[in-house]
């Protein structure tokens, strides 16, 4: 099974061409870490990056050829790992450690190179107008959190204090992924509605990534699946 998406001009691709191992995905946080790493220092550049393309932007129109395909890289190299690991647990095919387009591994992502961009909207894109997916975004990568406060007690005229405590609940995307996970582990078998909306949340979140980054004009629509 395979999804992809092809009318907005950010393009991911995903097979679920076979179920993963059952018990595999336990151990992927621990297998990731190289991943994690690099995608540390690759996030770093990447931020420098799309400040430098917004200058770029604003008194040129145009995205410096060699800077974007960087940036795309990095998304693709990041939406690689999250296919691997819990953004969607899909696949047990280790990621490539590379910018570059793999028509091999079953994910991938394109985003095709805008010859011209809006000097007007690089000033607002990024922050005033996609705030709604701002919003939106932030429930699928990150989840409440509930908070115990400490508290103080004496003893022999002495005060102690305990530290409170913060359990975090992963986002959907997060959540979508463990829950396929543990169905796997029982049955084999990956739900594909919960494929679907993996993928779906992954999506938009990306889409949502490449706008704010100044990669394209074409603002995200409010849709997880174009089919």
């Amino acid at each position: 099974m395979a999804t992809s998406s092809t009318t907005y001009p950010v393009n991911i691709r995903g097979d679920l061409s076979a179920p993963p191992e059952r018990g595999w995905w336990l151990i992927k946080w621990l297998l990731g870490i190289p991943h994690y790493v690099v995608l540390f220092f690759l996030f770093i550049a990447f931020v420098v990056v799309a400040f430098i393309a917004f200058w770029a932007i604003l008194f040129t129109g145009k995205y410096p050829k060699s800077l974007f395909d960087f940036n795309v890289g990095v998304l693709r190299w990041a939406w690689r790992v999250a296919f691997y690991s819990y953004g969607a647990l899909a696949t047990d095919k280790y990621p490539p450690f590379s910018l570059d387009p793999d028509p091999n591994y079953p994910a991938d992502l394109e985003i095709p190179y805008p010859e011209k961009l809006s000097q007007g909207l690089v000033l607002v894109k990024w922050w005033l107008l996609a705030i709604p997916h701002y919003i939106i975004v932030s429930i699928f990568t990150s989840g409440p959190a509930w908070q115990m406060k400490g508290w103080d007690w004496t003893v022999n005229n002495q005060v102690h204090h305990m530290s409170g405590w913060q359990v975090s609940c992963g986002g959907l995307i997060f959540i979508v992924a463990i829950f396929a996970g543990i169905v796997v582990l029982f049955t084999g078998k990956y739900p594909k509605d919960f494929f679907k909306l993996a993928m779906g949340f992954n999506r938009w979140s990306i889409r949502v990534a490449a706008y704010a980054t100044l990669m394209t004009d074409a603002y995200p629509p409010f849709r997880l699946w174009d089919d």
